[in-house]
């Protein structure tokens, strides 16, 4: 769900709604098996969810909730509560977004869009797949918000030229379907990368919150997983908008092309800005994917980062600021003082991000620290005996609806401690149940309101509820059956999970 301009009902509902049910769990009996500690994580969490969910408060302010109400309340130390908001899974999204904010400050990201899209051709369908790719491939890397603000008005000027201009039926539809395929490109895309989208690093942050043994989820290992993932339900969208919903076969235009090249020109020759955030960009997605061992069967490639001391040090937060560094310290022009990247335009990065990651973190630590995560995973049993496969496929429908009115990261930050502690007291490993959930929390393709593209292709004209609607719940229905399946075949010989085992780390005492 999408920031909106005003202060509507639900949000208005929000507020008080989450004060009366924290004080009301608070006044209830701690139940039995339930540490006092734990029954107060438990209201807190309450609160933080009804906030998080209605978007009563900002989601970043919701997320500091934990730094004032643990210490008070008696559930964690002020130390181990701050301790959350400086992760270093938090620094890899930190460098991430700098990195970011110098391909917008450059234009490296326009050039690269608009490269894909004129190579890939430009007659009106593969003028939307062409839309699709570029979108989808910028945001693995940068924020779905700024790719779909910077591919609409791209996209609205094709769209004016084909009006005047394109023969044949089905004109009608080619804005619709142009306009969705941004939006949904633009989600599909954040699955492929930890760095991608939000809810991905809500997964790591709070996967190894579960416990100090829980192992890191490598970047490589990551894409292994989200890039499939990605690859296959992108074309399946493309077909599904310009095959079957909104065809427009017999629609021919000419004039695409020329208004694509008109912008590569207007860029003007590649830049040494753009060079010098090109390379960083590239060397710093290799030393992502590289950094730690990659095993190939037989094949081990031995990671970068066993050439210093201590390689468990290295983490990838410290490629992520590394990378941004440099780009704080490599001049482009030092007569004129400019570097490829100024605070001025790094300090536009979305802080909020950050700080929900790490009240996400502060509240997975106090379900895992009070015995809450055990306690709610007790009262799952009654799924005991249900094959994990309904299970991961219950888990993606309900991530998936839910999140199409309410905020996917917030969603996630609530869902995965509890789904991590289902997972152990149902004795099967926890990605096995907090992945469908993070993927599903990006597949929300109904509604307006759902996701920031959703809102952005909806308020830029051409596209209906009904139409979007119409498009949203079959891709939603696809999407939640490719999780399943992704989880169960490529996750789980990926990760390593054994099914109905738990892993080793989660056994030990």
């Amino acid at each position: 769900m999408t920031d909106k301009q005003g202060y509507c009902f639900h949000r208005k509902l929000g507020l008080p709604l989450g004060v009366v049910l924290f004080v009301a769990a608070l006044l209830l009996p701690t139940p039995e098996g339930m540490t006092t500690e734990g029954h107060r994580a438990g209201a807190i969490a309450i609160l933080m969810a009804t906030w998080w969910m209605l978007e009563a408060a900002p989601l970043a302010a919701t997320a500091l909730l934990p730094v004032v109400l643990f210490p008070l309340m008696g559930v964690l130390d002020a130390g181990e509560v701050t301790g959350a908001y400086g992760n270093p899974n938090i620094f890899l999204f930190m460098g991430g977004f700098f990195l970011a904010m110098a391909m917008q400050k450059w234009n490296l990201h326009e050039r690269i869009a608009l490269n894909i899209i004129v190579r890939t051709g430009t007659n009106p369908s593969r003028l939307v797949l062409g839309f699709m790719l570029g979108t989808a491939f910028l945001s693995m890397w940068i924020s779905n918000t700024a790719t779909t603000l910077m591919m609409l008005p791209i996209a609205l000027a094709v769209i004016g030229q084909i009006k005047q201009r394109a023969d044949g039926q089905g004109i009608e539809n080619f804005p619709v379907a142009l306009m969705l395929g941004i939006a949904y490109a633009a989600s599909v895309g954040g699955i492929a990368t930890l760095v991608g989208t939000p809810p991905n690093g809500v997964l790591i942050t709070q996967y190894q919150g579960l416990s100090p043994d829980a192992p890191e989820i490598g970047f490589f290992q990551w894409m292994l997983i989200g890039v499939p993932t990605a690859a296959v339900l992108l074309p399946v969208t493309w077909i599904l908008l310009t095959r079957v919903l909104f065809n427009f076969r017999d629609l021919t235009f000419t004039g695409a092309r020329a208004e694509i090249k008109g912008r590569i020109q207007s860029l003007g020759a590649m830049n040494r800005g753009e060079r010098i955030v090109l390379v960083v960009w590239v060397c710093t997605a290799l030393a992502w994917i590289f950094r730690a061992d990659i095993g190939l069967g037989v094949l081990t490639i031995p990671g970068w980062r066993n050439i210093f001391p201590n390689p468990a040090y290295v983490h990838n937060g410290t490629v992520a600021i590394a990378a941004a560094m440099a780009l704080f310290a490599i001049p482009v022009d030092l007569r004129r003082g400019e570097f490829a990247l100024d605070w001025n335009w790094a300090k536009r990065i979305p802080w909020g991000i950050l700080i929900l990651f790490g009240g996400g973190l502060a509240l997975a630590r106090a379900f895992t620290s009070t015995g809450l995560v055990e306690w709610l995973g007790g009262k799952l049993v009654l799924l005991d005996g249900i094959p994990p496969l309904f299970v991961v496929l219950a888990i993606a429908l309900m991530l998936t609806f839910l999140t199409e009115v309410t905020s996917n990261t917030g969603t996630t930050a609530i869902m995965l401690p509890i789904l991590g502690g289902a997972a152990l007291a149902l004795g099967v490993h926890p990605l096995l149940l907090m992945i469908p959930a993070t993927i599903s929390a990006s597949c929300a393709f109904m509604l307006p309101v759902a996701t920031p593209p959703n809102a952005i292709v909806f308020d830029g004209g051409h596209v209906t509820v009904p139409q979007m609607a119409r498009a949203g719940i079959l891709l939603n229905l696809i999407g939640v059956v490719l999780v399943t399946l992704v989880t169960y075949f490529i996750a789980v010989p990926v990760l390593g999970i054994e099914l109905g085992q738990m892993p080793a780390w989660a056994t030990q005492p």
